[in-house]
């Protein structure tokens, strides 16, 4: 069998393998080993996946990559973030060490508000540049394919400068980006006073020129559906009104996604169920009936382990319970300047397996095969399956364990998207 790529000899093959949709229960628990295996590749795709012995007997291939004594894993797939932004808030990270709340200081114009200034004072070509340093910075880490949701201009005009940025990233590096709709992120200093003029902004005009955006983007082309999210939270949108953006947004050919019970628990996530989300964001806060009805549900509940670290806070989404309810649990960085500013899927992962007790296998499947179905691209990539975009990573450690074990190195150390080292 001739292939274009043969990577072999490694010490272990992590397939995080799941024909039959997402992974749930004790499935989280088989990262689907293969020692000593090898990954065969032609034409972006996967071919198979095996032992060395039967594959380098078998295929003839016009590129090998011997990976001995290292893991072959799939590419990360980051499902939550807020990657396009201008500027910084280290200011106010001292005042949350001094004893400020995320809230307070969100409340006293600051928080996403001091980045929306950010963004609207920044030159498209100015948010581009910086926005691509950290794209490429999570790709050196190994995420291949992220999300990004806008959400820190605020208005139209700044809320599609953000998505042209998406796709200028999409078409200047070698990643696949998911595009999520924002504009209920907060509210404007513009419209602190008519919460309800603002809603009617989005309705009326945010989002039918971010659906035409959409229509004449690469997206669609790429099989890329177009997600619709809302903040769903005390202080910012409540449910009615995340209610009203979401059917909007479905109208108009938007999935929706929601971010729920971060601080406060409204109801959430029996909003995003009732929508039929693809999934549902945080969780930090969600009441036990709500969390057994996820459990219950396709809907995939997507924690952000290092928000609640960057914030210093000892209360965390239960994702042990999640999983042991038999639901979908999928894992994201949250990237953005303020409650989140990491780039790295394994430190996310690390952090869960010790703050949320589980397991490496467990973190791994969240942050690969489950992570693709929070975006709708899970028959398409996230694994290690014949037939599936070759997005690999080849990791220097003995034991794929290693990757949370460990903290503070980067242990990638090549990246593979559609087949192609990058």
């Amino acid at each position: 069998m001739n292939v274009d790529l043969l990577i072999h000899s490694a010490a272990q093959v992590v397939t995080c393998a799941s024909p039959d949709g997402p992974k749930r229960g004790k499935a989280m628990r088989d990262p689907g080993l293969i020692p000593d295996g090898a990954v065969a590749i032609t034409g972006g795709k996967i071919v198979e996946a095996g032992p060395s012995a039967d594959l380098r007997a078998r295929c003839t291939a016009s590129q090998e990559i011997d990976a001995s004594g290292k893991v072959v894993c799939p590419g990360f797939v980051d499902p939550h973030t807020h990657v396009v932004y201008a500027g910084d808030r280290v200011s106010e990270f001292e005042q949350r060490l001094g004893g400020a709340t995320y809230m307070e200081i969100m409340q006293a114009g600051g928080g996403i508000a001091s980045t929306m200034r950010a963004v609207r004072q920044a030159s498209e070509e100015e948010l581009l540049a910086q926005s691509r340093q950290r794209v490429e910075e999570m790709l050196r880490l190994g995420t291949t394919t992220l999300e990004i949701k806008p959400g820190y201009g605020l208005d139209v005009e700044n809320e599609l400068k953000m998505l042209r940025v998406i796709s200028g990233l999409q078409q200047a590096l070698p990643v696949d980006i998911v595009p999520t709709f924002l504009g209920a992120h907060a509210y404007p200093p513009e419209f602190q006073g008519d919460h309800e003029g603002y809603l009617e902004l989005i309705v009326a005009e945010m989002l039918p020129a971010a659906a035409e955006w959409y229509a004449k983007s690469p997206f669609p082309r790429q099989g890329k559906s177009f997600y619709c999210d809302v903040f769903c939270e005390a202080g910012v949108f409540d449910l009615e009104q995340s209610r009203v953006v979401l059917e909007a947004g479905r109208a108009m050919g938007l999935r929706p996604k929601l971010h729920a019970d971060e601080f406060e628990s409204l109801g959430g996530v029996s909003l995003a169920l009732e929508m039929s989300a693809v999934s549902v964001d945080h969780l930090d806060v969600t009441q036990p009936g709500e969390l057994r009805a996820l459990a219950g549900s396709d809907t995939v509940g997507v924690v952000l382990p290092v928000v609640n670290f960057h914030l210093g806070s000892d209360k965390f989404a239960d994702a042990r319970g999640l999983i042991d309810a038999g639901g979908v649990l999928a894992l994201a960085t949250d990237i953005n300047p303020g409650s989140a500013p990491c780039p790295s899927m394994p430190l996310a992962m690390a952090i869960a397996c010790r703050f949320q007790r589980l397991m490496p296998a467990e973190v791994l499947n969240a942050a690969t095969i489950n992570a693709a179905y929070a975006v709708g691209m899970g028959r398409k990539l996230g694994s290690i399956e014949p037939g599936k975009q070759a997005d690999l990573l080849v990791l220097d450690m003995p034991d794929y364990r290693h990757l949370v074990y460990e903290i503070g190195v980067n242990r990638v150390e090549t990246v593979i998207k559609n087949g192609m080292v990058v």
